[in-house]
């Protein structure tokens, strides 16, 4: 089994809207809004060919929204606790149920979202969805709970603020005070603490004002931990990724996986991984200071933003020399495979923005170093492939680099796409190089070997704006060297000697080659004492296959 795989991270109330005239701060009857059924074959068979192995459908569980399902005993939730007309994906309304906008029959939302993963699986795709373990909306309440617990808050002690078998944390007292004060009768008695670890009735625009905390058995007034019995909690959120687990999920994106109790994870991912051995964790996490704590408690792979994704963003915008690529995966001990690399994901602003790139093409040669640095495994987001800017205003949201979670919207680069309107040129860089990640076998399986540090002090190198590496498995040694720079860059690249001992090379032999990335075939003299003449395009890379004799 191939250990790189790659996900596509998908809005679906996003993706599938094909309104061309949408109106910032309108319902789904003006601006339309993306189904689970715009998932059809032949778009998952285009996902697969890009690169593919995962879709993270992003945003599909029932979560607090201010557009009226009454039809189906779904009223509109209080504007005050909702973030944007069609409110946020991770204020959670109800974990056993599918949001009814995606639906073409709400009624019959579950089995949509079934007949959608049978579609992923019968064509060879994986199915994960988010799990938000730290927070609920304010207004839950769950009517698709299959009973086997109970409800959130049902046997709670709201007199004090912490008990360790209650669902939530309380400020007893105290009367709720939502930051968007509006003509809506949303009360809450007592106030209960909001989900960014905000301990006070009144939070702020700036809060996760939207959701409340829930309790794992950790009194945050003086940090003790309350494990033994196993709270309440503990149990009823791991019956939730059972429930996902028996409707065919794969895995989870758990989101801000660090505001919840290791001990948490290594209880819940044991069970789950009993009955679904193969079932994928992934953890949201930016404390690098936790890392080996969450991967030893059961999860697969860990978010790398504070590390790779911080330093390429900076490289690409020239703030950071191409050379802290070496620092930055030295820094993780070992771990490099166990995280999650990527450029976007919907936290995150748009390569194509003024943020961050300003031009799709300035971030290749980062996308080519985060994909095939390591085993790792890779996500983009949908639109990357694409040039998508995220510089909409879409009402809720600003145009702010970020395509926005909390509006019905319709992204013009996917809706392009969609009807076959679109420049095919970077898709196909992305997917060239994608299909490599999972196609060769020293890109999915082999060991890196960073050829930097063998040149930083080469006079026909420059490490400010070059970086290069090799990865190897079995008789097959692939060469690549990435330009982040807008001009071509003539270079010379030395191989260092240990590179030849670390994986038993014969040194000074010479060889064919091939590149990968334009399918040219060349002659390489492979040897410490040769340094391979070279001419990286700009914001390019050349990847060079060799079959060692």
């Amino acid at each position: 089994m191939n250990r790189k795989f790659i996900i596509y991270q998908v809005l679906p109330r996003l993706f599938g809207n094909t309104n061309d005239v949408c109106i910032p701060n309108s319902f789904s009857e003006t601006n339309g809004c993306g189904k689970l059924a715009d998932f059809t074959n032949d778009v998952i068979l285009s996902i697969k060919d890009l690169g593919c192995t995962h879709i993270w459908f992003t945003g599909i569980l029932e979560h607090a929204t201010q557009t009226d399902h009454s039809s189906i005993g779904a009223p509109p939730d209080p504007h005050s606790v909702v973030k944007g007309k069609a409110g946020s994906p991770y204020a959670i309304k109800d974990y056993y149920d599918i949001s009814p906008d995606l639906a073409l029959v709400p009624e019959k939302r579950l089995e949509e979202f079934s007949e959608l993963a049978n579609r992923c699986h019968k064509l060879g795709v994986k199915v994960l969805i988010d799990y938000v373990p730290n927070h609920i909306s304010r207004v839950y309440v769950s009517d698709s709970n299959p009973g086997r617990v109970g409800e959130f808050g049902a046997n709670d002690d709201n007199s004090v603020a912490f008990h360790p078998s209650n669902n939530f944390y309380y400020i007893p007292g105290k009367d709720f005070i939502p930051p968007e004060h509006t003509s809506d009768t949303y009360t809450e008695y007592p106030a209960k603490a909001t989900g960014n670890d905000c301990f006070k009735e009144n939070p702020s625009s700036n809060d996760w004002y939207d959701t409340v905390k829930l309790n794992y058995g950790v009194n945050y007034q003086n940090g003790i931990k309350y494990f033994d019995p196993i709270p309440d909690t503990w149990v009823k959120m791991t019956d939730i990724l059972l429930y996902w687990c028996e409707k065919g999920v794969d895995g989870f994106r758990c989101d801000m996986a660090e505001m919840v109790p290791v001990e948490f994870w290594g209880y819940a991912i044991s069970i789950i991984k009993k009955s679904y051995p193969f079932t994928l964790f992934i953890a949201e996490i930016y404390r690098p200071d936790l890392y080996h704590a969450y991967l030893d408690a059961g999860f697969d792979n860990l978010y790398d933003k504070v590390g790779l994704y911080d330093t390429l963003k900076k490289i690409v915008r020239g703030t950071l020399p191409a050379s802290e690529i070496t620092r930055c995966w030295q820094s993780l001990s070992g771990i490099q495979d166990k995280m999650l690399n990527f450029l976007e994901n919907h936290d995150e602003q748009r390569i194509a923005s003024p943020y961050f790139a300003g031009d799709p093409l300035k971030a290749l040669p980062a996308f080519a170093v985060s994909l095939l640095l390591n085993r790792a495994p890779f996500m983009i987001y949908s639109g990357q492939e694409l040039g998508e800017k995220g510089m909409d205003n879409e009402g809720y949201s600003s145009a702010d680099g970020r395509t926005s979670i909390f509006d019905y919207w319709s992204v013009e680069t996917i809706r392009n796409w969609l009807n076959d309107k679109y420049d095919s040129h970077l898709r196909d860089r992305y997917r060239i190089l994608l299909n490599l990640a999972l196609t060769e076998s020293a890109f999915h399986s082999g060991d890196s070997f960073d050829l930097q540090y063998a040149n930083q002090s080469n006079s026909c190198y420059n490490p400010d704006i070059l970086f290069s590496f090799v990865r190897k498995l079995g008789q097959e040694l692939i060469i690549v060297i990435v330009n982040f720079s807008k001009t071509a860059v003539s270079a010379k690249l030395i191989l260092p000697a240990h590179m030849f001992e670390f994986f038993g090379i014969s040194d000074g032999i010479e060889l064919p080659a091939v590149n990968l990335v334009n399918g040219k075939d060349e002659s390489i003299v492979l040897g410490s004492s040769v340094p391979i003449d070279l001419k990286v395009p700009e914001y390019g890379c050349i990847i060079l296959k060799l079959l060692l004799q």
